[in-house]
């Protein structure tokens, strides 16, 4: 069974410039790529059923949540098709941190399935997909760092230069919908055009409130910051500091606060499944 690679992103900035009537908030942010990321594998079905398949070390799976079998429901429900899909998902990117997993899980489905399922969709109509699942998901669609407007969806591709990044996780699952609902999130960064932003100095503004509602990334963050200009990448609770090569990335790595996780990998401006 082949096996359809799901690279976790990283966000070099987030700059949260207003709140909108809907509730959502309009950004400023950058998504870069890492060569890291889950690994998912698919088996057609004829029969319509959709199913997730867990793996033993998924205690606390919840599939109403699953971000790849809504996904796969999507794609389906557009389309008309009567194939089903079950799917499988080693998990190595960490949950609530920032990372991009469940959104980059259901963007490989929507890929995969576009090609299993013989439905011969072009990028555009699978990007429209995506944004009925996730505001993330239509970047890894799209198969480009991007800079992305709007709630992080409206995608102008941007290469970077391809670093070598450390990430280090502290033991905590961040809720987006807890930050961004915090009413010291004041949401009125000044808009940049592109070019001031990845030339001039930027941060996360979601920072604060991550680390004031989830103590113990502020505490990883200030001893990362030892190392060099770290930052905190989506909602967190993911960090990240940029390094010459894996050697250093390794050793800072072993270094970090007990309880903690991560790794060391290279940015990359194509997705592995780009179309």
């Amino acid at each position: 069974m082949d096996v359809w690679i799901a690279p976790a992103k990283i966000n070099l900035f987030l700059h949260v410039v207003s709140r909108r009537k809907d509730g959502f908030h309009n950004l400023q942010t950058f998504f870069q790529f890492l060569e890291y990321g889950d690994e998912l594998s698919f088996c057609s079905r004829d029969d319509g059923i959709i199913r997730r398949i867990p793996t033993s070390d998924e205690t606390s799976y919840l599939p109403d949540v699953d971000l790849s079998i809504k996904a796969a429901q999507c794609l389906q429900g557009s389309t008309g098709t009567t194939a089903g899909v079950d799917i499988g998902i080693r998990k190595r990117i960490p949950i609530g941190a920032g990372l991009g997993g469940g959104s980059s899980d259901a963007a490989t489905t929507l890929i995969a399935l576009n090609q299993l399922w013989e439905l011969k969709l072009g990028r555009d109509n699978l990007c429209k997909i995506a944004r009925s699942i996730g505001a993330d998901v239509p970047v890894f669609v799209g198969g480009r760092s991007a800079y992305g407007g709007g709630i992080g969806d409206i995608l102008t591709p941007f290469d970077q230069p391809e670093a070598w990044y450390c990430v280090v996780v502290p033991p905590v699952e961040v809720l987006t919908s807890r930050v961004f609902a915090d009413l010291e999130l004041t949401g009125d960064t000044s808009r940049r055009t592109i070019t001031d932003l990845m030339s001039g100095e930027v941060r996360n503004d979601l920072e604060y409130v991550t680390c004031r509602l989830y103590p113990i990334v502020g505490r990883c963050l200030e001893w990362m910051r030892g190392f060099g200009d770290a930052q905190m990448t989506g909602s967190g609770a993911g960090l990240f500091i940029d390094v010459p090569d894996r050697a250093r990335g390794l050793e800072i790595l072993s270094q970090a606060p007990s309880g903690c996780n991560g790794f060391v990998a290279r940015g990359i401006n194509r997705h592995p499944l780009a179309i």
